[in-house]
């Protein structure tokens, strides 16, 4: 079982660690401090909850309806390139606008609706989650049950420590430089990802 466990977390792990659209938002909002909770919990839950059906034997399923994943994928693509521009159009601007004490914050509502696209508009999600982690957890069987949870808690403590822990780079991104900085790399990491599903 503890075999499964640490398998389960580092696998977990190992596929969140790469730069993504999620990740990238995470990390703005980290910055902003702003629902910075409300964020990290839907990416957390949301992960779980796509674990569990892949744990729980849904990758196949979801492997079984390739007309599903097409959809899926040019949604992603089509979500993630205009978020890339409003990322340029943000740099564009300013990054002065960007300050978080200098800025109105933006309505929960908003940023839950974001949250939940980047979460579950990306198709790789569901590649990752639910098919590849799926199919891991069958090796651990009759332990499948651990190696979900600590999938679960890998994410939880990624997205705990991304968002909550943004708040060290305060200090670099208190210059309108550095927020046009990211922006600008934040839409180069949304276009390249989109680049990347549109040719798949």
């Amino acid at each position: 079982m503890l075999e499964a466990a640490l398998a389960g977390y580092f696998t977990g792990l190992s596929l969140i660690l790469a730069i993504g659209a999620q990740n990238a938002f995470v990390l703005r909002q980290g910055l902003r401090r702003e629902h910075v909770g409300v964020v990290v919990a839907i990416c957390a839950l949301s992960d779980a909850v796509l674990i569990a059906a892949g744990v729980g034997g849904f990758g196949a399923i979801a492997a079984a309806w390739p007309g599903f994943a097409l959809v899926m994928r040019w949604l992603g693509v089509t979500f993630l390139s205009v978020y890339g521009a409003l990322r340029f159009r943000a740099a564009w601007t300013g990054g002065e606008a960007l300050l978080p004490a200098g800025q109105e914050p933006v309505a929960l509502g908003r940023i839950v609706a974001m949250c939940l696209l980047f979460t579950w508009a990306n198709p790789h999600v569901y590649l990752d989650t639910v098919v590849l982690l799926g199919s891991v957890s069958a090796q651990y069987a009759p332990h499948g049950l651990a190696f979900g949870i600590a999938a679960g808690l890998a994410s939880i403590s990624f997205f705990s420590a991304l968002g909550f822990g943004a708040r060290w780079l305060a200090p670099v991104f208190a210059r309108p430089r550095a927020w046009t900085v990211l922006e600008i790399g934040m839409g180069c990491v949304m276009w390249a990802l989109a680049l990347k599903l549109a040719l798949e």
